[in-house]
C-alpha cells in the first residue's frame, strides 16, 4: 500500500493529503447545513398545504451564506477556514467570541485525507478510487446526519443507489452490474421486510425508510454478497452502542438508535476488507 502511495512521489502524495483535507472541510458543511436546508423545505410544504403565508425566504444552502460564529455570528475570514491547521491556530475556540469549536470539525477533516489515502492505495490513481472515495465520503456523511439527526437525507441516498450501478458497467473492481442491480433491490427488500415484520408485531416503527435506501446503495456497490455482512457489522455495532447507553444510563430500551451510522460503518468495512478477502480467496 506504501508502495501505491509514493507511485508519483511526495509531491502527488501532499497533494492527495490537501485535498482530502478540503473535501472533509466541506462535508463539514454538508453535515451541518443538508439537514436545515431538508428542515426548512419541509416547513415551506406544509405552510402551503395549510395556506399559511410564508415569511420571506432568506437564501441558505451548501454556499450562502458565509459560515459563522454559531454563538457571536461573526463571519468566519478565509485564514480561519483552513482545515486543521486552524483549529490548532485558534487552540479550538472563536477568534471573536472564544466559544469552544468541537473537535470533530478537524477530526472529519482528517477522515476526509484519511479515506482519500485509503482509496488509493486499495485502488491505486485513478478513476476507481475516486469513485470509491466518493461512496466513503457519502458514507461518513450519511453516518454523522443520522446520528445528530436520525436523518438519512434522499439528496445522498438515492443518488448513491443510481450511482452504485453505473460505477458497476465500466469497472472490473467492483460488482458486476446484475449482482449490483440484485443487491440494490435486496438491500432494499431485506430491511423493508424486517420494518413490516417488526411493526406487525410491535405496532410500533423499527426503523426509517432512509435505512431501506441506503442498504439498498450500499447492495449497489458492494454486490447481494456483502448485505449479510453489512448487516451483521451494523447490527453487532448498533447492539453494542444500545448497552452502552443502557449501561450508563443515557438512553432507554424506546431510545431510537442511528442505525444509518452502523450501516455506514459495515459499508465501510465491506468495501476495505470483506471484498478483499473474497476477491484473493
Amino acid at each position: 500500500m506504501i508502495d501505491t502511495l509514493l507511485t508519483y512521489g511526495g509531491t502527488v502524495l501532499a497533494a492527495v493529503v490537501l485535498a482530502g483535507l478540503s473535501f472533509g472541510s466541506f462535508l463539514n458543511v454538508v453535515v451541518y447545513r443538508l439537514p436545515i436546508m431538508i428542515s426548512r423545505q419541509w416547513r415551506a410544504e406544509a405552510m402551503e398545504v395549510l395556506a399559511i403565508r410564508p415569511p420571506p425566504p432568506t437564501r441558505f444552502n451548501l454556499a450562502l451564506p458565509r459560515s459563522r460564529c454559531p454563538a457571536c455570528g461573526t463571519t468566519i475570514q478565509a485564514w480561519q477556514n483552513v482545515p486543521v491547521l486552524s483549529w490548532m491556530l485558534l487552540r479550538g475556540r472563536c477568534a471573536t467570541c472564544s466559544t469552544p469549536i468541537s473537535v470533530r470539525y478537524p477530526l472529519v477533516e482528517l477522515a476526509g485525507a484519511a479515506l482519500l489515502l485509503a482509496a488509493v492505495a486499495s485502488w491505486g490513481y485513478g478513476w476507481v478510487a475516486v469513485c470509491h472515495y466518493v461512496l466513503l465520503m457519502a458514507l461518513l456523511a450519511l453516518a454523522l446526519i443520522d446520528f445528530d439527526t436520525l436523518l438519512l437525507p434522499d439528496q445522498i441516498t438515492l443518488p448513491l443507489v443510481w450511482l452504485g450501478i453505473l460505477v458497476a458497467i465500466p469497472f472490473d473492481a467492483t460488482p458486476t452490474p446484475a449482482d449490483s442491480i440484485i443487491g440494490a433491490v435486496a438491500g432494499y427488500g431485506v430491511l423493508w421486510s424486517f420494518y413490516w415484520g417488526h411493526r406487525l408485531l410491535t405496532r410500533r416503527e423499527g426503523m426509517g425508510y432512509g435505512d431501506f435506501k441506503l442498504l439498498a446503495a450500499l447492495g449497489a456497490w458492494l454486490g447481494w454478497q456483502a448485505i449479510l455482512p453489512v448487516i451483521l457489522i451494523a447490527s453487532t455495532a448498533g447492539i453494542a452502542y444500545a448497552a452502552v447507553g443502557l449501561a450508563r444510563k443515557t438512553a432507554t430500551r424506546t431510545t431510537p438508535i442511528p442505525f444509518g451510522t452502523f450501516l455506514c460503518i459495515g459499508g465501510t468495512g465491506a468495501l476495505f476488507f470483506i471484498q478483499r478477502i473474497t476477491t484473493v480467496y
